[in-house]
């Protein structure tokens, strides 16, 4: 059924991993063997999803004609290990299949069949079929019961399991959801079917056979958590939103457009070396790297370096980052294919905190994060959230047209920071669009808490204040000021103290972790970055000129000072 449904196409199949350095190769070759047994054209995925324990080592060693491996150097979840081996794909037809092979895919058979006889466009390994022969445990049954009721009830997805880790897709229809997809981890095969769904999407069941011995360990809270937390976003999104029904549609890019990197930097580093490395890994390969360190342009600001790579650049696209951030291996790929909408100007994305960071510095990128601190802005710090139109983005993560930096005469150099916010407000003004996408991912270090986190914090402050009165189109809104309005508040009505308590209930309420001391330190950073931003908006507000700020005062190394 197999062979004669790919005929003479191609199979891909998808295989997630991560920490499998002990069974990949076993694996791999024993799936490759079984296609090729049956007469199966083949191309093997495996995409290592940030893996520790030398299993992209094990993958390089086995990569062949058959076998084609894909290395994420983050762990970014198995929705964003399937959109990465989906890109390296060719096959008519894609099996997503979990690495460790706790599904067989001897039972592919079994979702061809159930594809042609249907006219299916997906077919869903379901542990709740009438012929699936499933071994786990009973406290495992109850949640999924539970999770498939809810799932019926509020996102109407008509399967009765949407995470088993075997499903077979039509190419055309697995592209046309992946485009519009934003979960990476947890709930990313309810999103993915929700958007097949709702474009009319016929989607089908197999049966499969599952022995979870003893993997199958007891939940863990912050799983439960996080999971629930993206399947209410999907419904979110999907019911009240429409998101998917009204999310852009991208055009085919054409011919790939060179891409100039711009990198301004005081000197060499580590990070800057980091940086470079994960340049090197881009999947786009149709790019230029220009770095500006101190010893090439001299002691100048920013904006003053990065004019200088704009006016070096050979690129149709410019992409801005900073040399303390290092990119997602799709990083260039993801954004590129923006341009092909002639409205679109320029397009950033999300500044991640690096799982490497220190500890304090981590917890300085929990509290930028935090919806009390970021607030409708905190897509800037998380890998999610959907596409949107923005008027402002900073430089760590920003790409624009060449001929656009060219009309409007590049960055503004009398000011540090904020400049970038003065760029973003001529390319608005030129009548181009800047757009936001939550998969055009850096790894953006952070300043540790308190010290340099809030010195770093207070000169955002004091400019966006100043910026209210010059230049308030992209900076007068109203969450700029409620941090001031609080602090007016603990300064001059000291009687609403109820106030105040509930105020405290919010923060830890919104600084929740199951480590105590996260918890209490995200919580006094919260509280201390809304008094610094206030006290220093309001500077700003009531200064007559801005201050000439340099970079090499304050700029992060590797404490995060």
């Amino acid at each position: 059924m197999t062979r004669e449904a790919v005929g003479s196409g191609r199979l891909s199949v998808i295989m997630p991993l991560f920490h499998l350095a002990d069974e990949v190769e076993a694996n791999l070759v024993s799936t490759l063997n079984l296609y090729r047994e049956h007469g199966v054209p083949v191309e093997l995925i495996p995409v290592d999803d940030g893996s520790e324990d030398g299993t992209a080592e094990i993958l390089a060693r086995l990569k062949c004609d058959e076998i084609k491996p894909v290395v994420c150097p983050e762990n970014g979840g198995k929705g964003a290990a399937l959109r990465a081996g989906f890109a390296a794909s060719t096959g008519e037809y894609v099996l997503l299949l979990d690495g460790d092979l706790d599904i067989n895919p001897k039972q592919t058979p079994y979702f061809f069949e159930a594809m042609l006889k249907g006219g299916l466009d997906i077919v869903c390994g379901s542990k709740r079929h009438p012929k699936s022969a499933v071994q786990y445990p009973w406290h495992r049954r109850l949640v999924s019961w539970i999770y498939f009721t809810l799932v019926r009830i509020f996102v109407g997805v008509k399967v009765t399991d949407t995470q088993t880790g075997m499903k077979l897709f039509k190419r055309e229809t697995l592209a046309a959801a992946l485009d519009l997809m934003l979960v990476k981890k947890y709930a990313f095969d309810l999103e993915l079917l929700s958007i097949a769904a709702s474009r009319g999407a016929k989607i089908g069941e197999a049966p499969v056979t599952i022995r979870f011995g003893t993997k199958f360990g007891a939940l863990k809270a912050n799983t439960v958590f996080e999971m629930a937390k993206d399947s209410l976003a999907v419904f979110y999104r999907l019911k009240i939103l429409k998101y998917y029904d009204k999310a852009m549609r991208l055009k085919p890019i054409g011919k790939p457009p060179l891409v100039s990197i711009v990198i301004a930097c005081p000197d060499k580093s580590w990070m800057l070396e980091e940086c470079i490395k994960g340049i090197e890994k881009q999947t786009y390969r149709n790019f230029e790297t220009i770095v500006l360190p101190d010893s090439e342009t001299g002691k100048v600001r920013p904006a003053e370096k990065r004019n200088l790579g704009i006016k070096r650049a050979k690129g149709e696209i410019v992409a801005f980052i900073d040399d303390d951030a290092y990119p997602d291996a799709h990083w260039l790929e993801y954004a590129v294919r923006y341009f092909s909408e002639e409205s679109i100007g320029a397009v950033g994305g999300p500044g991640v905190t690096p799982p490497g960071d220190s500890g304090m510095a981590r917890l300085g990128g929990r509290v930028y994060a935090n919806p009390l601190v970021a607030g409708g802005y905190r897509y800037r710090y998380v890998a999610g959230g959907v596409r949107r139109d923005v008027d402002d983005y900073p430089s760590c993560n920003l790409f624009v047209r060449k001929s656009i930096l060219d009309k409007i005469g590049g960055y503004r150099t009398d000011f540090w920071p904020g400049e970038d916010t003065l760029l973003c407000k001529d390319i608005i003004d030129s009548g181009a669009r800047i757009v936001y996408d939550p998969w055009v991912v850096v790894y953006h270090h952070r300043r540790a808490l308190f010290g340099a986190h809030l010195r770093q914090l207070g000169r955002y402050a004091f400019h966006r204040g100043y910026f209210v009165k010059r230049f308030p189109s992209n900076s007068l809104h109203f969450s700029y000021f409620v941090p001031t309005l609080f602090v007016a508040g603990l300064l001059g009505i000291w009687w609403l103290w109820p106030l105040y308590l509930f105020y405290l209930c919010i923060v830890l309420a919104t600084s929740f972790s199951f480590n105590p001391a996260t918890w209490l330190v995200t919580a006094a950073g919260v509280a201390a970055t809304h008094v610094c931003y206030g006290v220093k908006f309001a500077q700003g507000l009531c200064a007559g000129k801005a201050p000439c700020e340099f970079i090499g005062k304050d700029h992060a190394n590797g404490n995060g000072n």
